[in-house]
C-alpha cells in the first residue's frame, strides 16, 4: 500500500509539472532556412511551409518557374546605419526600385531623416522588433508589447505608421507566435534567398557575392539583404541591372500578398 501511495505522488507530481509548463514552451520552436536549387524556386520541407496556414510568406507561388513574368521582391534588415544604408538608398532610387526595410528602434531613433526617405521614395519600412528580441516563445501580450512600441517609436520620431508586415529576428518563430501576430494585423515574411552578408567584419568578396546571388535568383524570389553589408551597397546597382536585363521587375510586399 505504501509503495502505491508512493508513485501515486510521484505520478501527480510529474502531471502537476507539465501543466505548469506554459504551451509556448513546450512548443517547438523553428529557424527558418532555405535549401537552395540554383535558377528555380527552392523546396520547402512541410514543417516551414506550414508558416502559410499562420499568415507567414515566402515565396511567390503564382509566379513559378515557368511562369513569363518574372519578378523578384527585395527585402532589407536594418537595425542601424554605418553610411552603407544612405547609400543603398542612392542606388535604389537611381535605378528606380523599391523594397521593404524591416527596422529597430536603433535606427529610427538615430537616424530618423533616414526612415522619411525610406517612404518619401516609396519604400515599405516594417516591423523587425524593438530591439531584435527572439518572440518565437513570447506570450500574445509581449509580442503585442513589442511590436506596439516599435510602432509608437516610429509615429512619435518620424510621423507615420509603420506598415503592417513583420520579420522575426534571426528567422526564429514558433507557429503560435505566427498566430499572434497575424492576429494583431501584421504578415510575416521570410525569405527563400539570402546570403552571408550580416557580419560586417567578415565581409564577402564582390564578385563572389555577385555570382552566389544571380546563380540562385529564381522566379517569385523573395531575396534577404542586409543594407549594413559594405559588400552589398558596392554590388546593388551592378545586380539590379543583372536582374533587369534577366527580365525581372521588381514587386512589393502588396503584391505578394494580396
Amino acid at each position: 500500500m505504501k509503495k502505491i501511495f508512493i508513485r501515486a505522488t510521484a505520478l501527480f507530481l510529474v502531471l502537476s509539472a507539465l501543466v505548469s509548463v506554459p504551451a509556448s514552451a513546450a512548443e517547438k520552436s523553428f529557424s527558418w532556412s532555405t535549401v537552395r536549387n540554383g535558377n528555380l524556386q527552392p523546396k520547402f520541407p512541410p514543417e516551414l511551409s506550414a508558416v502559410e496556414n499562420y499568415g507567414g510568406y515566402y515565396l511567390d507561388r503564382s509566379h513559378g518557374d515557368d511562369s513569363d513574368d518574372k519578378v523578384l521582391y527585395l527585402t532589407f534588415d536594418a537595425g542601424y546605419e554605418n553610411g552603407n544604408i544612405a547609400k543603398i538608398l542612392d542606388v535604389m532610387k537611381e535605378k528606380g526600385v523599391t523594397g521593404a526595410f524591416f527596422v529597430l528602434d536603433h535606427l529610427i531613433i538615430k537616424n530618423p531623416e533616414l526612415i522619411k526617405r525610406m517612404k518619401n521614395e516609396g519604400h515599405l519600412v516594417c516591423n523587425h522588433t524593438k530591439n531584435h528580441k527572439d518572440l518565437s516563445f513570447a506570450t500574445k501580450d509581449e509580442i503585442k508589447n513589442d511590436l506596439e512600441a516599435l510602432e509608437k517609436i516610429c509615429r512619435d520620431r518620424v510621423g507615420f505608421e509603420l506598415d503592417k508586415y513583420f520579420r522575426f529576428p534571426e528567422g526564429k518563430y514558433s507557429l503560435s507566435a505566427l498566430k499572434h501576430v497575424r492576429d494583431l494585423g501584421y504578415k510575416t515574411v521570410f525569405w527563400s534567398f539570402a546570403y552571408y552578408d550580416w557580419d560586417n567584419k567578415n565581409q564577402p568578396k564582390k564578385a563572389t557575392a555577385i555570382k552566389k546571388i544571380l546563380s540562385n535568383t529564381h522566379n517569385g524570389a523573395v531575396i534577404l539583404l542586409h543594407p549594413t553589408s559594405e559588400t552589398n551597397a558596392a554590388i546593388l546597382g551592378e545586380l539590379i541591372s543583372a536582374w533587369q536585363k534577366s527580365g525581372y521587375r521588381f514587386g512589393t510586399l502588396d503584391e505578394l500578398t494580396k
